[in-house]
């Protein structure tokens, strides 16, 4: 299966209509019409995830043991429940939890779900304190943000990928793979990935010698052949000279992007120079935390796909500004895992690319917990029609795996 090229296209721009619409007759709207036009919150839960994996998954620069998540449920006071999962924070899954009930549902019960914006501003200040990381509140954030916009999208009974654009209602999708130290071989992991039906692997490096590395990704494209897409991610694990020549070596076996090449404190200028020198599409965003911050990788020629993080980074609104600013800059929009809201995001854009996951020992949540996850066929998965995000969570898999905090506060 040859995956599809992507779409790039600019949407016209539309002056605001200042003229006003007919006026309704207020009296003639029902009460139920009433009351669905506006979305209280009446209460918001979380139910924090740790599952075990079954090996230790190793990147250039960090290793994974666990998978871990949120689940946040929003209730409103008609009984609508919004209910999404994001992040993939083992260390600090505590303290995003705690961040969530101490800081954030304060501000937001009682207010209308329907008005995005304004939660979002309400939950912002959860990000601002100097002395923690800024990451921590990003994700509480993004994770009543998705379970906000699961509520919008089951109240209007639209799926969010068609309220959100509607551009296309299916994906290419990869798995990403790869990782050092896997009892199989590279060649035996390229196949079982065809087996189940993806379109590509995003192959992990950074970690060796570029040339080390150039042999372990020419054995990956030997074994998926011409028609399997293989991107090539660095974790940032490479001065731009190792990246250059990286690139380089790999030049005859078809790189569809090279992500994050580069160490982090001036991977800016780096990545453009490895994009410039290398003749190689860069793909980097998953580690910047705001909209203007992919915005200046954008106007300083830095990237040609962005992966921001909707997960990490405050959420579906904010991935939805970076999105908007692409198109200006013709750089293609990507996500840096979580298929659960990713799907929704690239489905609802023209200039959306592969849809990321992982093989079910790396990420057993998405593989377990959504009891509807759509099976994929030929390198595609095909969204629904279910409104909101659309997933059914597994309710035993739920209570098996969830772990219990306490935040109320401690006296001495």
């Amino acid at each position: 299966m040859q995956a599809a090229s992507q779409d790039r296209a600019c949407s016209s721009r539309r002056a605001p209509r200042d003229a006003p619409g007919p006026t309704k007759d207020r009296s003639a709207v029902g009460e139920k019409d009433r009351q669905r036009s506006r979305l209280a919150i009446a209460a918001i839960e979380t139910v924090p995830l740790r599952v075990p994996l079954g090996r230790t998954y190793k990147g250039s620069g960090y290793r994974m043991t666990h998978r871990s998540s949120i689940v946040t449920r929003i209730t409103t006071e008609d009984g609508l429940v919004g209910e999404a999962y994001a992040g993939d924070e083992d260390a600090g899954l505590e303290d995003i939890d705690r961040i969530i009930h101490t800081e954030i549902v304060p501000v937001l019960v009682g207010e209308d779900a329907f008005a995005v914006e304004r939660c979002w501003e309400l939950a912002r200040p959860a990000t601002v304190d100097i002395l923690r990381d800024r990451r921590l509140g990003l994700v509480a954030c993004a994770c009543v943000d998705t379970a906000i916009w699961d509520l919008v999208g089951k109240a209007l009974r639209q799926p969010l990928w068609r309220l959100w654009g509607g551009y296309r209602s299916r994906l290419p999708m990869t798995s990403i793979g790869g990782y050092y130290g896997a009892e199989n071989s590279i060649g035996a992991e390229v196949e079982e990935l065809r087996s189940r039906g993806l379109a590509g692997m995003k192959f992990k490096v950074g970690g060796l010698d570029p040339d080390a590395d150039a042999k372990r990704f020419h054995e990956a494209r030997v074994a998926a052949g011409p028609d399997f897409v293989l991107m090539a991610d660095a974790n940032q694990g490479w001065t731009p000279a190792e990246a250059v020549r990286f690139a380089r070596l790999v030049a005859d076996d078809d790189l569809y992007w090279f992500e994050e090449p580069c160490h982090w404190h001036n991977d800016r200028r780096a990545m453009r120079d490895v994009r410039l020198m290398a003749g190689v599409p860069v793909c980097a965003g998953q580690s910047e935390f705001s909209a203007a911050g992919c915005r200046d990788l954008m106007a300083d020629g830095a990237i040609d796909f962005c992966n921001f993080d909707a997960s990490w980074s405050g959420g579906p609104t904010e991935w939805r500004r970076v999105a908007a600013i692409s198109l200006s800059y013709d750089v293609a929009m990507a996500h840096h895992e979580e298929p659960q809201v990713a799907a929704h995001l690239l489905a609802a854009i023209p200039n959306g690319t592969f849809l990321e996951s992982f093989h079910p020992d790396r990420d057993p949540i998405w593989h377990h917990l959504v009891a509807n996850r759509p099976p994929v066929a030929d390198g595609w998965l095909q969204l629904g029609d279910a409104p909101g995000l659309g997933w059914e969570l597994d309710a035993d898999y739920l209570q098996r795996h969830r772990v219990s905090f306490d935040h109320s506060p401690h006296t001495s």
